[in-house]
């Protein structure tokens, strides 16, 4: 994967290093290091060091490349939904019973080994760096960095909170209007899997919802959920706790007459791209096993 970058200097940014200038940029110091050792940076045509002193109107180029694929990710050919690609980033709207990542039991059945087999029919190197979470069983969008750099940025925007995450769930009962749960959620004792709200030792987690719809026949409600952490199971787990757990939910309410996974899609993104700035939406509609809610 090759991504090549150029910076205007200006007024404001002359005076700075290249190394300041790139950490404001968001690169981490691996990065630069790495850029730096491959002899990718230039200013105006010509090699340039870490520590040199840009100047107003001068150009920064950066030439970012990856040679080698995610070694331990096998190429299969599965089902991979792209909702947008560019030279930065991925949107994938992930169907569900796929995991995202490999693990025991699952080497060859995962969205990675679909991203895999998608890059090396293009016959381009390519290493898998999932942004954001699902769980195996949910479905929706997901964002996927193409190189080291963007990868690292939306990163940081994660944690920074700046990925905003809407969500559509199908709840056990009349949920409320809307309401916000701010409730820790924990390992559920030695478990390595099971979640758990756990006052004293969970982190903290909040999740805002809003009713959609109530089923007075099924006794179950559509809802629009958005989070202001990740931790994992949040969902589940928080609408559990509230006394509306998802339908078809094999760890939190193992109920499958309306269901055969949990309810749980992510709907929408949105965030500034890494690299331009520029503002991104994505929205993916309710998938069709999930649609039965808004009938009649």
């Amino acid at each position: 994967m090759i991504r090549d970058l150029a910076y205007r200097i200006s007024q404001e940014e002359a005076g700075l290093s290249i190394e300041r200038f790139l950490k404001r940029r968001g690169y981490s110091k691996h990065i630069i290091i790495q850029v730096r050792n491959a002899g990718g940076i230039t200013v105006d045509g010509s090699h340039a060091i870490t520590p040199q002193i840009l100047k107003e109107g001068e150009t920064l180029q950066i030439h970012l490349e990856e040679r080698e694929s995610s070694q331990k990710v096998v190429p299969t050919q599965l089902p991979l939904n792209l909702v947008y690609e560019d030279e930065d980033l991925m949107i994938v709207n992930k169907p569900a019973n796929m995991p995202i990542h490999p693990s025991q039991g699952n080497f060859e059945n995962t969205l990675a080994n679909a991203v895999a087999w998608y890059y090396q029919q293009k016959g381009q190197p390519y290493v898998y760096r999932a942004i954001n979470r699902l769980d195996r069983d949910t479905t929706g969008l997901l964002i996927l960095a193409k190189h080291g750099l963007s990868g690292c940025i939306l990163s940081q925007m994660g944690s920074r909170r700046e990925i905003h995450r809407e969500y559509l769930a199908i709840a056990m009962g009349k949920v409320d209007s809307q309401g916000r749960i701010d409730t820790p959620i924990g390992r559920a004792g030695q478990s390595t899997v099971l979640r758990c709200i756990d006052w004293e030792h969970g982190d903290p987690a909040c999740t805002h919802y809003e009713r959609l719809l109530y089923r007075e026949d099924l006794d179950c409600s559509l809802v629009r959920l958005h989070l202001e952490t990740g931790r994992t199971h949040q969902i589940r787990v928080h609408m559990k706790h509230i006394g509306h757990p998802l339908p078809g939910d094999f760890l939190y309410h193992p109920d499958y007459r309306l269901m055969e996974r949990q309810a749980l899609h992510s709907h929408k993104l949105e965030f500034l791209h890494p690299i331009t700035g520029e503002a991104m939406c994505f929205e993916a509609p309710m998938p069709e096993d999930m649609k039965w809610i808004l009938e009649s």
